[in-house]
């Protein structure tokens, strides 16, 4: 499945919908908008075009749920995210410049480079030569 408008966006979008139902039992789009510092209208928007394309679902409660599609892109998202994350870390980059630069390259690597910076780094990591 490939995202067909904003993937940067839509992807982010995904993630945080993720995070969101770990943490809580029930996501509406006003989470999302104070999750992610946008407004309202802007999430209904995103929320649409998501809708049509397959990622989510929402019930007669408005409750937004990730179809299977629109989970395992959302995992594959929050997997990049947390290697880079981990790896910039162990680099000694701080917590706060890690985080962010795994999120703005999480959209971008692609799968081949990503695989490789994930074997490298969970056999070095593991080996604590870091």
């Amino acid at each position: 499945m490939s995202i067909k408008k904003n993937p940067e966006s839509t992807e982010m979008y995904l993630e945080t919908i993720l995070l969101l139902s770990k943490r809580k039992p029930e996501v509406h789009s006003i989470d999302i908008a104070s999750e992610m510092g946008f407004s309202k209208p802007s999430v209904s928007v995103a929320m649409k075009h998501m809708r049509e394309d397959g990622l989510i679902t929402m019930d007669d409660s408005n409750h937004i749920h990730l179809t299977e599609d629109g989970r395992r892109i959302a995992e594959s998202v929050y997997e990049r995210h947390s290697v880079l994350t981990e790896l910039f870390e162990k680099l000694g980059v701080s917590h706060e410049t890690a985080e962010e630069d795994a999120c703005r390259i999480e959209h971008f690597i692609s799968q081949e480079t990503f695989d490789a910076i994930k074997l490298h780094a969970r056999k070095n990591l593991k080996n604590g030569e870091y």
